[in-house]
């Protein structure tokens, strides 16, 4: 479902989390803490993005478990939801942190596909891919709309809205535990 950013640096205990996961993670990337440094590339020197799944807590965890069990290889955003407020579309290569509900990072993705298609013409593989409910097509288009009805409102739903798909790939960690969920 959608990805929610985390907004700004809230505490300064979230940032260092942040900073040691990201110092553990990327070395699976191959980017090595030196690489600023000789001057090969920026991306290592900050920690990329941080966000969770999903509009509230259980979705958060539940969907980061789906994704740590690696059931889930797949999310779909609204377009509207990046346009409405100024985000870059994911592109391929992207990384990410994903966070549990508490905010804790326990996930590092690197994007393999993006795509923008309308709502109606999202394909069964995209949803079997995101791993939810019994991983078919109209499983997926009906939790979906009542999710995007919820963010957007009625109004902001339509079988025609283009939506942001994107595959991605877990980097670190291959074999972590999955979040409880209540």
């Amino acid at each position: 479902m959608t990805d929610q950013p985390t907004a700004g640096a809230e505490t300064g205990t979230q940032d260092t989390r942040i900073s040691d996961f990201w110092d553990a993670a990327r070395g699976h990337l191959g980017w090595g803490k030196l690489d600023t440094v000789l001057g090969e590339s920026v991306d290592g020197a900050v920690p990329p993005p941080a966000w969770s799944f999903g509009d509230d807590a259980r979705l958060a965890d539940e969907l980061l478990g789906l994704v740590l069990d690696g059931r889930k290889t797949a999310t779909s955003t609204a377009l509207v939801e990046f346009t409405s407020g100024d985000e870059p579309l994911p592109r391929v290569g992207d990384v990410s942190i994903v966070l549990d509900s508490a905010g804790d990072p326990r996930a590092l993705l690197r994007t393999t596909d993006v795509e923008v298609v309308p709502f109606d013409r999202v394909g069964a593989e995209h949803a079997a891919a995101e791993g939810e409910g019994d991983r078919s097509l109209a499983s997926w288009q009906r939790e979906h709309e009542v999710y995007w009805r919820r963010v957007l409102g009625d109004e902001g739903f339509a079988p025609t809205m283009d939506v942001v798909t994107e595959r991605f790939e877990l980097v670190y960690p291959k074999d972590g535990p999955a979040p409880a969920v209540d």
